[in-house]
């Protein structure tokens, strides 16, 4: 007879096969109900609704939302798919989000469809899904992406409502910089007779800067007859130049970002020291911070950190290596590549408080600290060589958070924009908060994103003659929410809250954090 842990292992073995299949939701007939059961006693599998299931992870905590957030739009394309097979979309709205490349987990996804019965689905972690009894564009208007049917982007402009303008402008603008040609919208605006849509469409553009489009349809509209009043919808006029030749919404986005959220920053950090007279002192207080830093970062991370573990490891007296204990073989490792990491950083900032531009600094030796913090584990055999080679190749997920860190091709467009952004930034507030926090919402990395951040934050620190500023690990939820509320809300206020009465208490000599 077998044993209950043979049993598991073929339960396993069934899910395993489904995986390998791509499927992330799995429907209830599926499995059979012991494979069933066994794995959602073992935690293997999560019921997301009636019939329905996602993969989980045995060590996840009731009411923990990292597996739900990772599977949210690969549950919900398969989910839609089996209920309304080819007969639904989301909402003109959520179009929008999306073709502007925010894939953020919404409370409430909207779906149309004819077949729909205006009912809510109650999901996991105060998410919703509202099925809408809708008629459907004509195909040509509808695309799909990752398994989600939506809108095209021009029809999507079309439809959405006056609103998006300005709860959510960023996602507006970088939509409407992917128009390249007044031709893909005013087809659907002449045949559908939207007057007064163009007429907001036309202020809309011109608004973002893109004045050609804006003039054509007008003329275009005025020519077929149509009478047409130009509304701008924004609140707020575009103070910098979007690229129209993107195709990817990411680099506007980013800039936008930016934007909208360096004025924030100003208003509340501390005044900026200036670059310190003494260069020697400062570089003798950040080696000094280093075991604080290292305990703090580390343990954020959820390594064990002890501060003899974090000393010994620098002094080379562990056996990295020949330690049986695999966890506190990791530990170790992390310390290490820490300290290696710690010191290329350091090389950095020297240069920095020698004038040379902060950001051109970080751009050309963030690798560098990168690959030093998992050069031990290289060594160890745990990565392979070429896992140091650059930027990620795969999706990355950040526990707990509704935020979806950009797809891998995205990355590789997004990180020239941050530099490029830290090197014409005059703000040093600016380069530090942003720095950090458009780094973690990028997420180039499939490891080390935070380390790397508060890395980048303390050189951008340095450039303006701020001290290195600790992140106590105590106040980790408020440092993670902070981050949320930016990435999900495109609020910066609290992550530049935060950070400011830190680097205030390091300005007035107070101490903020310690060691245990």
């Amino acid at each position: 007879m077998a044993t209950p842990a043979e049993k598991l292992a073929e339960s396993l073995q069934t899910l395993h096969k489904l995986q390998e299949e791509g499927k992330v939701a799995i429907h209830t007939d599926e499995l059979s109900r012991l494979d069933r059961e066994r794995l959602a006693k073992n935690g293997f599998l999560k019921e997301v609704t009636r019939g329905w299931y996602i993969i989980s992870r045995p060590d996840e905590k009731r009411g923990e939302s990292t597996s739900w957030y990772n599977s949210f739009w690969h549950f919900c394309a398969r989910f839609l798919n089996d209920k309304f097979k080819d007969t639904w979309c989301i909402s003109a709205e959520q179009s929008v989000q999306l073709h502007a490349g925010n894939w953020t987990v919404p409370d409430q996804l909207i779906i149309k469809s004819p077949d729909a019965n205006n009912f809510n689905t109650e999901l996991p972690n105060n998410t919703s899904l509202f099925s809408m009894r809708s008629e459907l564009p004509v195909k040509k208007e509808t695309i799909e992406i990752d398994g989600i049917r939506m809108l095209s982007l021009p029809s999507a402009l079309i439809h959405c409502s006056e609103n998006t303008y300005i709860k959510n402008a960023t996602d507006a603008r970088t939509a409407l910089s992917l128009i390249k040609d007044s031709s893909e919208l005013l087809g659907l605006l002449l045949d559908g007779n939207h007057s007064t849509i163009a007429g907001r469409l036309a202020g809309a553009f011109r608004n973002n800067k893109q004045e050609k489009i804006a003039n054509d349809i007008v003329k275009t509209m005025k020519s077929a007859s149509f009478s047409i009043r130009e509304a701008d919808p924004f609140k707020t006029e575009l103070t910098i130049h979007l690229s129209v030749k993107e195709r990817s919404p990411y680099v506007n986005r980013i800039k936008l970002m930016w934007n909208d959220m360096r004025i924030p920053i100003i208003k509340i950090f501390p005044a900026t020291p200036g670059l310190p007279a003494d260069r020697n002192a400062y570089m003798k207080n950040v080696d000094r911070i280093y075991t604080t830093d290292a305990y703090h970062s580390l343990s954020i991370e959820k390594y064990r950190m002890t501060p003899e573990l974090i000393e010994k490891v620098r002094a080379g007296g562990w056996d990295l290596f020949g330690n049986e204990d695999d966890k506190k073989q990791k530990d170790a490792m992390a310390a290490r590549g820490y300290w290696q990491a710690f010191q290329q950083v350091e090389k950095s900032i020297t240069k920095i408080l020698d004038g040379v531009n902060a950001g051109e600094v970080a751009d050309a030796e963030h690798g560098d600290w990168y690959r030093e913090l998992f050069a031990p584990s290289v060594v160890a055999g745990i990565l392979k060589a070429s896992d140091l080679a650059g930027y990620r190749n795969h999706q990355v997920y950040i526990g707990n958070s509704k935020h979806t860190p950009l797809n891998k091709e995205a990355v590789r467009e997004a990180m020239p924009t941050l530099f490029e952004l830290l090197q014409e930034e005059k703000e040093a507030s600016v380069r530090a908060v942003l720095g950090h926090f458009v780094f973690v919402f990028i997420h180039p990395y499939m490891d080390g994103n935070g380390r790397m951040g508060r890395f980048l934050l303390n050189a951008m620190l340095a450039s303006g003659g701020y001290p290195w500023t600790v992140i106590p690990v105590e106040v980790r939820d408020e440092y993670m929410q902070a981050l949320e509320s930016a990435s999900v809300d495109q609020d910066i206020e609290p992550f530049a809250n935060f950070l400011a009465n830190l680097v205030d208490k390091g300005l007035k000599g107070e101490p903020v954090a310690n060691l245990k």
